[in-house]
Parts: C-alpha cells; structure tokens; sequence
C-alpha cells in the first residue's frame, strides 16, 4: 500500500462496524485527509466502507506498529465492534509504541426498559451456565465464534444466527440460521414464534440493527440472557458517533485530551502531523 502524499493527513480506521463505514464516509469528505480502513476479515462479504480498505490481520501489537510507522499514520480510530477486545488491546499497545493518538469509538449499551426480563453474564461462558435455568430453546446470537460454549447445554433444541457459518465444534441439537441484519420487530416476532424460542442469548452490542430482537423478546415476555461488553482500553478517549470522531480529528493536535498530547514528529519510524 502506497503511504500517503506529503501534505496529507492519515487515520487508520479499525473497522468492520456500521460507525466505522460512516466515519469512513464522513471523512472522505475532509480536504487533505487520506483514511485506510481496516477490516479482520472474518466475514466472508463485508460491507467495504469510503476510503483505502486493507483486509487481515497485523500480526499483533508489533505488527500494528510497524504497519502504522510504514504507512505514516497520523491517527488512528478504533471502531471494531465493543467485544473485539484482542484486537483493542493491540491498537491500544501499538498507538503507544508508536506514539500515536488513539480514538476509540464506541456506539453506547443497551438499556433495559419497562417490562425487560434481563439477565446479565460476564462472559459467554458464564451465559452458557445460566442458560438451563432461564429456558430450553434459546435464541443464540452471540457470534460464530462462541457456540462451543454452549456444547454443553442440556437444551434440545439451540437456534444459532450468524452472518456467516460457525465455527466448530458446535453444541448437540443446533440448528444454525444464516442471516445479516439489520431486523425487524415484526421479523423477530415471527422467528421467536415459529421456533418457540423461550429464552434469547445475546451480547451487549448496542446500536439499532439487533436491538429489534430485544423489543420482541419483551413483548414474548422471555428473559434476555446478555453478556457485558469488556471495557475499552485504560485512559484512551472514548466516543460514542461517528460525527464526535471526526469533531476530535479536526481539532488541533495542541486541544486533544491525553494521551493525544505524545510528540510525533514527522520522520522515520515515527507518525506523522496531526489533523
């Protein structure tokens, strides 16, 4: 990838989030801003945001950092989804090394409202315990990634949603569902009816495309098993839309909150000017 111009200014966007492509969409339209977004690469058609788009992997917080010194990276957006904690820990690991600033954008929780039946697990697997004594069918849409959690359920019957396939080992008695949102209230009505779904598993990933599944389940009066999100990254800005990240991007480097205020001079092995 061809580093950009002198006069230039690069934000690397870690991506693969619907805030991610707006932010991507918003600074394009920026004069002298150049953004390469990011994406893991685990979707097998992802949506391609405005902008440079790399696909893969860095090789960790290492790799992360050569990248960013390579390509004279001004800034960098971490706007992965809130449970990509592996990949923020790195972002945050690399922006330091490199001394680099380091926004994160985060679109914000879900709230319980009246007549929710939630209950709330740390991790997927601690959901995986706690589901026998909320339901037997679950709804399960907390990725791909984390069915072997659940191998161990006793339930007969486990409907898994997923964009694309699971990975294996998957639980006894699973019937996957191939599907992208966002959803509808009236669709997820429909799917929690013709299943005799009794209980949904979930992970607090916020925003409006999933949310319809948490109205349905409230009007079924099922109980909502949700895993909390890890916390970002320690003393790293956070944000919650994508406008209040470009707002922070366009501001002088001299406004910017710690630890925006690292040095960075231009030149080899170091990032570049600020926004």
């Amino acid at each position: 990838m061809t580093s950009p111009g002198a006069e230039s200014r690069h934000v690397l966007i870690l991506g693969g989030t619907g805030e991610a492509r707006r932010l991507a969409e918003l600074l394009a339209a920026v004069p002298g801003l150049v953004t390469t977004s990011s994406l893991a690469g685990r979707v097998a058609e992802p949506r391609l945001p405005d902008g440079r788009v790399r696909i893969g992997g860095f090789g960790g917080a290492d790799g992360l950092a050569r990248w960013l010194r390579e390509e004279r990276v001004d800034a960098v957006v971490d706007a992965t989804h809130p449970f990509a904690a592996v990949i923020s820990a790195h972002a945050a690991e690399a922006a330091r090394a490199v001394r680099l600033p380091l926004l994160v954008l985060r679109r914000p929780g879900w709230a319980a409202g009246p007549g929710d039946r939630w209950h709330w697990a740390d991790s997927v697997a601690d959901a995986a315990a706690l589901l026998p004594g909320l339901g037997s069918r679950p709804l399960l849409t907390t990725g791909r990634g984390d069915l072997a959690a659940f191998a161990a359920a006793s339930a007969t019957f486990l409907l898994a949603r997923s964009v694309d396939p699971p990975d294996p080992p998957l639980p006894p008695h699973v019937h996957v569902l191939l599907a992208r949102g966002p959803f509808t209230v009236e669709s997820e009505r429909a799917l929690l009816r013709e299943h005799r779904i009794d209980v949904l598993v979930t992970k607090d990933s916020g925003g409006a495309a999933t949310a319809p599944k948490l109205t349905a389940a409230r009007e079924a009066g099922i109980p909502v098993l949700i895993v909390r999100r890890p916390p970002p990254p320690e003393s790293v800005p956070v944000v919650a839309t994508p406008a209040e990240a470009v707002s922070l991007l366009r501001a002088p480097r001299r406004t910017w909150p710690p630890p925006w205020g690292w040095p960075s001079p231009r030149g080899p092995g170091h990032g570049g000017s600020a926004p």
